[in-house]
């Protein structure tokens, strides 16, 4: 078991955190005062294959391995957690139309999509559907050549500033069986987007209800089958929980740097900070959390990589504790800074804010343990994880 990154691995990491400090790093704090979504450096990042990183070569995207990723994503998290997110969960909607999609579909969306040149948002979450995705309640109905979407989404990310909307809805009967998967121009007739919500966090990306009032859609814009929307929408979610989780691994590598830095510049009673042994053992702890984390991570991306059966039960792990983990470290990397780094001059406060939000998205860390204990207590020692 090597545990060691690859010459080409290292490159992709260290690409990735020049390209974080040069664009997100002075900007980040602007972004988050100002609620900007920052289309431009997105679209910068595209231009080095970060929007179609495990994406197929079918649509011009890098088909990246999912711990690859992990190294990308984590560096930029570790700057700005908030555009990384959205990037990732880009990602995630263009690799699914990619798979998914029909050649008319990828052919029209696929390559602006990896490129970054346009932007895509995931909708699955409904006011009435949270974790219990299944009972969503966004139906379309086939009229001949089309179909026809009424519905409404929640907590969709890049909501009205996205090009194309990778939604799930239900054509057939209740339950998971019955829901379809569907590519959607973000700008189709009939498509309204609620209010810009205000929120604690991840402020440089937008979030807002959508609502779909007879929206008509090419039936060839359904991706994969009728009835298999609720396995790719879980498919998916497979790889975003290892995506968020990757944010928190970043978010926290991030702040314990910060900390680390101002541990050793800020003095008291006539010493560094750093010399005091409390401090240093939290320091001792923070980073053994990190290290932990990041290691379940690249343990579940490369479980998914090969297919593993029990792929799904290592991403929900990873997720439940990277994202606990994640936010435990930036939350004591702020403490390690005392007044200043409840101040907007430091980042701090801005990591501890984009960090918590992870904990309850791509399915909340409640919802991880039943997937986790479900999974562990099957018969016959089926649910052995080793």
């Amino acid at each position: 078991m090597n545990f060691e990154l690859t010459e080409e691995q290292r490159a992709f990491a260290d690409t990735a955190r020049e390209f974080a400090l040069t664009e997100f790093a002075p900007n980040a704090g602007r972004w988050d005062a100002e609620s900007h979504f920052p289309r431009d450096a997105i679209a910068k990042a595209g231009e080095l294959g970060f929007c179609g990183l495990y994406a197929p070569e079918s649509i011009e995207g890098l088909a990246l391995p999912r711990l690859d990723a992990t190294l990308v994503f984590e560096e930029m998290a570790a700057v700005d957690p908030s555009t990384t997110a959205f990037i990732t969960i880009h990602n995630m909607a263009t690799w699914m139309l990619g798979i998914w999609g029909k050649p008319a579909v990828r052919e029209q969306w696929g390559a602006d999509l990896t490129s970054g040149r346009k932007l895509a948002s995931y909708c699955l979450t409904e006011p009435g559907a949270g974790s219990d995705a299944s009972s969503l309640k966004t139906r379309a109905e086939r009229v001949g050549n089309e179909y026809v979407i009424n519905g409404g989404k929640a907590f969709i990310s890049g909501a009205g500033s996205t090009d194309v909307l990778v939604l799930m809805a239900r054509t057939g009967a209740g339950g998971a069986g019955g829901i379809s998967a569907f590519a959607a121009p973000a700008n189709a007739p009939g498509i309204t987007y609620g209010k810009k919500e205000h929120k604690m966090g991840w402020n440089s990306q937008p979030t807002r209800t959508i609502n779909f009032d007879n929206v008509r859609v090419p039936a060839e814009n359904l991706l994969g089958s009728e009835g298999e929307g609720f396995r790719i929408a879980m498919k998916g979610l497979d790889g975003g929980r290892i995506n968020i989780a990757t944010c928190s691994v970043g978010a926290a590598q991030g702040a314990l740097d910060a900390a680390r830095r101002y541990l050793h510049e800020r003095q008291q009673f006539g010493k560094p900070l750093a010399s005091f042994q409390a401090l240093q053992f939290k320091v001792a702890d923070m980073a053994t959390e990190l290290v932990a984390a990041r290691q379940m991570v690249r343990l579940a991306a490369s479980k998914l990589d090969a297919g593993h059966p029990d792929a799904s039960t290592y991403c929900a792990m990873a997720k439940r504790f990277a994202t606990d983990a994640g936010f435990t470290v930036c939350n004591d990397a702020l403490q390690l800074h005392g007044g200043y780094g409840y101040l907007s001059e430091f980042p701090m406060e801005r990591l501890v804010r984009d960090a918590r939000v992870h904990q309850i998205l791509e399915g909340t860390n409640e919802i991880m343990r039943v997937i986790i204990a479900r999974k562990v207590l099957e018969p016959d020692h089926a649910g052995d994880i080793r």
